[in-house]
């Protein structure tokens, strides 16, 4: 019989966000402040736009874990970076932040629901379990694949992530 314990969701998580952001980190590393303005389409973002909000979308995790919803009509925006160090900044902050906020959380907190809204109209409501899965971690490997395209098209080196690159050997 395999009396090995299972790490908590939290744990397993906190393993799987690091090597995620990890990969973000080194796909931002890639944005050259002088191409911010570009954006491969007029339906599609920016790449600075894109860029923040990739290193600000880790943040909503840490949101989602300081009670059972947020207001955004209550949440200061934060400017919207102008160079690649900024966008690292906060990423790196975020990234910091999540790890504490589910180093901090329980199992019970963690299962609960959440709530986004601005005022009185709901945005979303569903457990942090999602918000950590879907809003975060989806959400972030969505974008990062968009910004290698964007990387591709203006013929800057693709880091590799789940494998080689066309520029560059698997991440070991």
């Amino acid at each position: 019989m395999n009396t090995a314990t299972q790490p908590s969701l939290q744990t397993a998580l906190s393993q799987e966000l690091k090597r995620e952001l990890m990969l973000t980190r080194r796909m931002l590393e890639r944005v050259p402040t002088e191409q911010f303005a570009w954006q491969p389409h007029p339906k599609s973002m920016k790449m600075g736009t894109l860029a923040s909000h990739m290193a600000n979308l880790v943040g909503f995790l840490q949101m989602s874990l300081q009670g059972p919803e947020t207001d955004m009509a209550t949440v200061t925006p934060v400017p919207s970076p102008t160079d690649t160090d900024e966008v690292l900044r906060r990423f790196d902050i975020n990234a910091e932040n999540i790890h504490q906020a589910l180093a901090d959380v329980d199992d019970d907190t963690f299962h609960s629901m959440w709530t986004m809204r601005r005022g009185e109209q709901v945005f979303m409501q569903l457990p942090r379990t999602a918000v950590a899965r879907v809003l975060v971690l989806n959400h972030l490997i969505h974008h990062r694949g968009q910004m290698s395209v964007y990387l591709r098209l203006l013929d800057i080196p693709v880091p590799a992530v789940y494998g080689g690159s066309a520029d560059e050997a698997p991440v070991q």
